[in-house]
């Protein structure tokens, strides 16, 4: 058993904002949209997004006509999805509450915030109607490895404990192998390097994503901790033109859950 079964609180220590997010994170739903037709959503189809965050790319979904069920554990940015119309509801994606609803499930940049893995694919099989599709994206293994190493020797020269790591980036072996022991037959996965562009750059990736690695720093040390953590990935991953890239590793699949 890996230190992933047991049960975590989702999101720990990550603290959402409905406002920084649509800024700083609003290529997220962007570089959702290869994910979203490897789903296909067709029109009367019931499909819950897993994870649907503001709920922008939930908006895209439901152009298809699918009748689109979004969950966040962030009451701030089912908030924003609720704004959108999208009938969205606060619930840990650990303890799913649907039984045989859905012809699909749908998630995006979202799963490996859940590191109850486990948990999270049960649930989404019993959500499921048989035959139905589990399609997501998510970090896979080394994701955001140069970010995250900064951050932690960051934490580190200025004298900080170094928090457990708040995410969970599978290989796509280890992801492909839970699929199937919890019932679903795994058509497609892919894990795939995909440098990407920050638009707000990397102070503005830090300020949506990294709030577990300063969790009980005060203004002032976490200022300074950020400061020391873009001065060691400038080299790697900011141009001469100043554009910083994230390091990012996806992890991309489409499993049917069986139906025998």
């Amino acid at each position: 058993m890996s230190a992933f079964d047991s049960h975590t609180p989702p999101d720990a220590g990550q603290q959402w904002n409905a406002h920084d997010y649509a800024i700083d994170a609003g290529f997220v739903p962007v570089l959702g949209g290869a994910v979203a037709r490897l789903l296909d959503p067709q029109h009367g189809e019931r499909i819950l997004d897993l994870g649907c965050g503001d709920g922008v790319l939930s908006v895209d979904l439901a152009l298809s006509g699918a009748h689109i069920t979004g969950v966040d554990a962030s009451p701030e940015l089912v908030g924003g999805a609720r704004a959108r119309g999208i009938e969205a509801h606060v619930m840990d994606a650990h303890a799913l509450t649907f039984t045989r609803q859905f012809d699909a499930v749908f998630s995006n940049a979202a799963l490996h915030w859940m590191r109850g893995a486990d948990q999270v694919i049960a649930g989404v099989a019993r959500a499921l109607k048989p035959g139905g599709r589990f399609v997501a994206e998510m970090g896979g293994h080394g994701n955001v490895v140069a970010i995250t190493s900064a951050l932690q020797a960051a934490l580190c020269s200025n004298g900080h404990a170094v928090p457990a790591f708040p995410w969970h980036f599978p290989t796509a072996d280890d992801y492909a192998e839970r699929l199937r022991a919890h019932g679903f037959q795994v058509r497609y996965i892919e894990m795939q390097a995909r440098p990407t562009a920050l638009p707000t750059g990397m102070r503005g990736w830090l300020r949506t994503f990294a709030s577990p690695f300063l969790t009980g720093l005060d203004a002032t040390q976490r200022q300074r901790v950020i400061d020391d953590a873009v001065a060691l990935l400038e080299p790697t991953q900011c141009d001469a033109r100043g554009q910083w890239t994230a390091d990012y590793v996806r992890l991309r699949f489409d499993a049917r859950l069986r139906t025998v």
